[in-house]
């Protein structure tokens, strides 16, 4: 994956190198989080007081991290950087337990998104999102070699917002399909999906196994008000639907029916950027340990008040 327009951080020659079936496949962004944190509203036109950090993010990579927390025996990640920060996003990642292939883009800079975190009980957040060089993996970024001993694929949502890479997922779902892989799918962002389209989202995923969504975007998909309902008439076309809810916990939803519903574990708010990244990411680690759904829509609901606590989308490095 090296070429006239870009490089590569990280190891492809070994990318099956393990057990046949084991590892997950993460394709997605890897961002640079401006986190800041505030109490009470924005002053307009002065100075608001705010504790400010810079951490990795991005959702792709942020559940191939709680994957790897939560216990999967090997978690990969494809995504594309900017040279500017690609050797410290390897670290961040290799730190955490991902091998990450990162492809390196000299003509833009590394994703940025600016995350303003209301410092009230609720910790809701506004992001500002500059997606740089994510948005511009592509096919040719793509090898059938990266499912080599892969038992699951996730997408990021995100990769549906550009046409690069729209035209990158359609190649990884053909790929993953033609080897048995079952696919996973994370709406992402409800603000670009509503300028997607509904409509045109549905189809760019059609073939997907799992869509993990949250309440507003499975209702924006939908055109239901009522979670319950949006979930369970999405897995009328996505076999298996687990809905996000936050504090009300998550649905799991198939053949046209809800058949459960999980609670959240209660935490105390900090910051909820990554909260739905660190429920993917368990989840799927949880399904490839042999896992019910239901039973890993528990250990998705425990990730997120984990992720909640803490500043920024990432779990702690071990130890």
């Amino acid at each position: 994956m090296t070429g006239a327009d870009h490089g590569a951080v990280g190891r492809a020659d070994s990318a099956g190198a393990s057990a046949v079936g084991r590892a997950l496949l993460v394709v997605g962004d890897v961002i640079t989080d401006v986190v800041a944190r505030h109490v009470g509203p924005l002053a307009a036109g002065t100075d608001t007081v705010a504790s400010i950090r810079t951490v990795p993010g991005g959702a792709g990579a942020n559940v191939a991290c709680w994957a790897a927390h939560r216990g999967a025996a090997e978690v990969r990640l494809l995504g594309r950087v900017g040279a500017d920060t690609a050797a410290w996003h390897e670290r961040e990642l290799v730190a955490r337990g991902v091998r990450p292939r990162l492809v390196v883009d000299p003509r833009a800079p590394t994703g940025t998104v600016i995350c303003l975190v209301d410092g009230d009980a609720s910790a809701e957040r506004t992001f500002l999102t500059d997606s740089g060089a994510s948005l511009r993996l592509e096919p040719a970024d793509w090898s059938d070699a990266l499912l080599d001993g892969v038992a699951r694929l996730h997408l990021s949502g995100y990769l549906l917002f550009s046409e690069p890479s729209r035209a990158l997922v359609a190649v990884a779902l053909k790929a993953a399909r033609a080897r048995g892989v079952p696919v996973s799918l994370d709406p992402a962002s409800a603000g670009f999906l509503g300028e997607l389209g509904a409509g045109r989202f549905l189809a760019l995923v059609e073939g997907v196994d799992v869509l993990l969504p949250s309440r507003d975007e499975a209702c924006l998909l939908t055109g239901l008000t009522d979670a319950a309902d949006a979930a369970a008439e999405l897995s009328l076309r996505v076999p298996l639907v687990v809905a996000k809810q936050g504090h009300e916990g998550a649905l799991v939803a198939r053949g046209g029916k809800v058949r459960a519903r999980v609670p959240a574990v209660p935490a105390t708010p900090q910051d909820t950027t990554g909260a739905g990244d660190a429920f993917t990411g368990a989840f799927l680690a949880a399904l490839l340990t042999g896992a019910r759904p239901e039973e890993a829509a528990v250990e998705g609901c425990r990730a997120g008040a984990r992720a909640v606590e803490r500043v920024g989308g990432r779990p702690p490095p071990p130890g």
